[in-house]
């Protein structure tokens, strides 16, 4: 008598750490091909990762500091320094999230072939975005030292969390937006320019403090302005943490990742049939 094996997704907002464990191998299997592709056939390989946000942070301050006037909170912080620890912690959030949200359809062909879980793709898109920032890192840490400001143990001490909550954020979005690109690709169009919006709407080449002091919770509903903004208190002692403004970045970036793995659970069955 012949057995039938019925595979249907788990509930909304469970994961089954279980059947993660199981594939495993695939997950490191997709994140190594990532950065395989991602450098493959290129001159100078991962330098890029290095190169990208050190570029960013010269013209922002040629332009944006030197031309358009804009300072670092105070006049004793570098404009260099104080534009990197946002493009170190935004180009994370934003390489992860465009990874993120291609992530099933780059992998087209394998969705409608085996079953494995769907959350891995999105997943270790995310995680492979860690590379990139542990290099990049390497030149803040440079930057730090050239300035003669040498990282904190306050600045130390949060990397880590500020990190996590970078990759919840972006998980959670990216979560949501792999699951929409799946049925409609003008997600793929559409956001390079939603992420070049962000990057202006988020405090990374100018300060908080530049915003009045009534609206500036509104910048707090991003997540990263809370991550950047602490790292900087942090790293370059400018100004004191405001913790609560913080906390609301972190739920926010909580209840982003909830709501996007909720509709990606629920969106799971279809991924095969309509990608």
């Amino acid at each position: 008598m012949e057995q039938t094996i019925v595979i249907r997704p788990k509930k909304r907002l469970s994961i089954d750490w279980k059947e993660l464990r199981e594939y495993r191998e695939l997950f490191f299997y997709f994140a190594w091909r990532d950065v395989k592709v991602r450098y493959k056939q290129t001159a100078i390989g991962i330098v890029w990762a290095v190169l990208q946000p050190f570029i960013q942070m010269v013209v922002f301050t040629l332009f944006f500091n030197k031309v358009a006037g804009i300072q670092a909170g105070t006049r004793q912080v570098p404009y260099a320094i104080f534009s990197f620890i946002g493009l170190l912690f935004w180009n994370y959030f934003s390489q992860a999230l465009q990874r993120s949200a291609n992530s099933l359809v780059d992998n087209q062909s394998v969705v409608t072939k085996v079953y494995f879980p769907r959350i891995i793709p999105p997943i270790s898109s995310t995680v492979v975005s860690l590379i990139d920032f542990a290099f990049a890192a390497l030149v803040f840490v440079g930057l730090m030292f050239f300035f003669q400001f040498p990282p904190t143990a306050l600045g130390l001490l949060l990397t880590v969390p500020a990190i996590l909550v970078t990759f919840v954020a972006a998980s959670g979005i990216g979560l949501f937006l792999a699951a929409v690109n799946v049925k409609y690709r003008d997600v793929k169009q559409a956001l390079p320019f939603l992420v070049q919006t962000g990057l202006f709407l988020t405090p990374v080449i100018y300060p908080v403090a530049s915003i009045p002091q009534q609206y500036q919770w509104l910048l707090y509903l991003n997540p990263m302005t809370g991550v950047i903004n602490a790292m900087r208190s942090s790293y370059l002692n400018d100004n004191p943490i405001d913790w609560g403004l913080t906390l609301l970045s972190i739920v926010v970036s909580v209840l982003l990742f909830v709501g996007g793995l909720y509709y990606f659970k629920g969106r799971e069955k279809e991924f095969a049939d309509i990608i």
